[in-house]
Formats: structure tokens, sequence, C-alpha cells
């Protein structure tokens, strides 16, 4: 059992899942329903599904008296674990009208009265671990949320604005300097018992060599990049994978995701005027590996960039909070790699195939959710999500 006091980790339960109540604060309720494309999903949803994680996996096969959540709602709310049953298609999650907000919010509800009285009564130290990966699988939906919605708003000719206030990355202030790295063996991930929180794909602890190289202090910026774009760079096919040349010619990207005509980039402040010296985002892999390429540098590996983020401060550069950095690494297991038990092992493992790896966090990670060792990853064709390019050059 929990033998200490229950009030940070009560705290840190109510901090956010009210969090994720705050970010729909902002919008009507024919937002709610939004889904932009099959990738993404409605704000109601992403409530939903995060309250049946806790339902399913920790107050169902724990809580004898829990009375669970109403009978097909489970269908309508699981994402991808083939263990838990089946699924409501996802491209079609918009059209789930029913049930309505207000009963989501009061099963919400329900369920945290059901947390919170469990944390008193005391939590053993699996269940615990069990209610932190929930915690932090939340954290990751409350980004998603946003993106999700940014998206959405993105294919609305009226250009709605989120909030006025709405997160931003920072223009840069940096010089462009490169931070070196030695040619040596090098540790990267953690070891699965660590008492500091991680996924399981961060483990275990990894020995790496790794050649001379540096990376870049700070991310490339909106001018760069058009520099890239008046250079012709989405017109040359010797810049880019077979795949990427491919989906720019049947889809005509011609510029990053959010980009708009006259200098303007659409943004959850609605349409702004772009910043020059801001971090160019919403990018796939293919365009960030194009760019690198006609720069004449290269993305950095996931071990190189971990290397980094340790070995210089991040008043050194913008390994945080800034954009995510697309990485060289195909999103594969690390040696010895084994997923956690039960369902909640389908969360990562079963997608160690056609992704590659990202690191840092972006303006839209809930603060304190990175960390060094932190892999996160998408499809290389993806857009919808606010990463960045960090480039890396052979010493």
């Amino acid at each position: 059992m929990i033998r200490h006091s229950p009030a940070p980790v009560l705290e840190r339960l109510s901090a956010i899942r009210d969090r994720s109540i705050d970010l729909v604060a902002p919008l009507e309720p024919e937002d709610l329903m939004l889904q932009g494309m099959a990738d993404a999903s409605p704000p109601k949803w992403h409530l939903a599904h995060t309250t049946w994680f806790f339902d399913t996996f920790l107050l169902q096969p724990n809580r004898p008296n829990w009375q669970p959540l109403p009978e097909g709602w489970g269908v309508l709310f699981n994402s991808y674990y083939e263990a838990a049953g089946p699924r409501h298609p996802r491209p079609q999650r918009g059209l789930l009208s029913r049930p309505t907000i207000a009963e989501v919010l009061q099963w919400r509800e329900r369920v945290d009265q059901e947390l919170q009285s469990w944390l008193l009564e005391g939590m053993n130290h699996e269940q615990a671990q069990l209610l932190e990966l929930g915690l932090q699988h939340e954290q990751q939906h409350q980004e998603l949320l946003l993106m999700d919605l940014l998206d959405g708003f993105s294919r609305n000719p009226l250009a709605p604005s989120y909030a006025p206030d709405a997160p931003a990355p920072p223009a840069q202030g940096r010089s462009g300097h490169w931070l070196e790295l030695e040619s040596g063996l090098i540790s990267i991930g953690v070891e699965p018992g660590d008492s500091v929180f991680h996924f399981d794909n961060e483990t275990p602890r990894q020995t790496v060599w790794l050649d001379a190289c540096a990376l870049a202090d700070r991310l490339v910026t909106n001018a760069e990049f058009e520099a890239f774009m008046a250079a012709g760079g989405y017109q040359k096919p010797h810049l880019w994978m077979s795949e990427g040349w491919s989906l720019v010619q049947e889809n005509g990207w011609a510029a990053p995701r959010y980009w708009r005509a006259d200098g303007m980039e659409f943004s959850l402040r609605g349409l702004q005027s772009r910043e020059a010296e801001a971090p160019v985002r919403h990018l796939s892999w293919f365009e960030a590996d194009a760019y690198a390429r006609w720069a004449g540098a290269r993305l950095p590996t996931e071990a190189e960039w971990e290397q980094a983020a340790r070995q210089y401060p991040a008043a050194a550069a913008d390994w945080f909070d800034s954009l995510w950095q697309w990485t060289a690494s195909p999103y594969t297991p690390y040696r010895g790699f084994k997923p956690a038990a039960g369902a909640v092992g389908e969360y990562n493992g079963k997608f160690m195939s056609s992704q590659m790896v990202l690191r840092g966090s972006s303006f839209l990670t809930p603060a304190g959710h990175g960390r060094l060792s932190y892999r996160n990853f998408f499809g290389p064709q993806c857009r919808w999500q606010a990463a960045g390019i960090r480039l890396a050059v052979d010493r």
C-alpha cells in the first residue's frame, strides 16, 4: 500500500484532469464534435477516452463495488487496445453525437471521485504506477486535443481562433552555433526499474557508439525554410526520399502545413503573420529530411539528440517546449525491450514499425511532460503535430 501522504498524488490527479476541462472551455458545443481527418479525434472523444482508460484499466479490475461505464461506451471510446475489446472506427469518431458532453463530464466526475477515494484508502505500488501511466496518457491527449483542433479549424474558410492567447513557439535569438559531440560510448534511455516515470519504450538503458558530430544550437526558422522554398526545394526530386517525393506530387505540398499566402500562417490564434525568426513547424519527416539535405546537413539520430541535450544545458538550445524535433532514427525497440504486461502493453510496442522518432517537446506539450529519454513517434508523412527541424553535421 502507499504509506506516504496521498496529498501530492491527489493534487496531481486534480490538476491534470482539470486541465483537460480547461482546454475545452473556449469551445462551443459544435466544436466538441469536430474531426477534420481520420487521424484526428474530436475534443469530446479525447475527454471520454482518457476517462475510459482509468475506468477500464484501474477501476474495473480493482474496485469491486465500482459501477463501470454504461454499456456500449467502451466500444465508442476504446482507441486501439485489442485486448480491451472491439472499437468504433476511428474515422467515424466525429459522428458520435451521443453520449452528450454533459453525460461525459458526469462520468469524468464520477471516475475522479472514485480515484480520489481510492488514493485516500491507499494503493499498492503497481496500482500507483498504473495511475501515473493514466495521468501521463491524459497529458499526451491534451496535446493531441490541441493538435486535432488546429487541424479542424484550419479547414474552415472563416479561419476561426481557438483563443487569442493560445500558446505559440517563441522566436529564436540564438546565434546558430554548433554544439560539438566527441566520439565515444554513451548511454541513452532508462532502466525499467528507474523511479522517475518513463514509458516502456524508453527502456532498457542502451550503450551506443557515437561518431564525432555537431548539432545546431537552434531550430530551423521560417525565414530559412522560405529560402529552401525559393530555391525550388519542393520541385527538386533529388532532395527527397521516393515516398516523400510521391507525397509532394500527390498532395501538392509546396509549404509547411499551415502556411498561407501573403506571409500568413494559421494557428490556434487564427490567421497570424509569420515571424521570420520563429521555428518552422508542422512539417513531415520527409520535408525535414529534404531541407537538411539541401542545407548540406542531416537530421540527428535520437542518440545524438539525447547526448547533446544531456551535455548542453537547456539555455544553450531549445531542447524542450518549442517544437518536437524529427530525428533520423526509425521507431524500433531498444535491445532487450519488453512491453508492459497486459492490455497496456499495447500502448507503445505494437507501433514500432513505419514510424520515425521525435525528441524534445513542443509549445503544446503540458508543462513538465518532456524529458531527455522521451521517444515520441509519428509516421514520416504526418504534418499536423508541432514538429520542426534541428540540423546535425558530421565531424
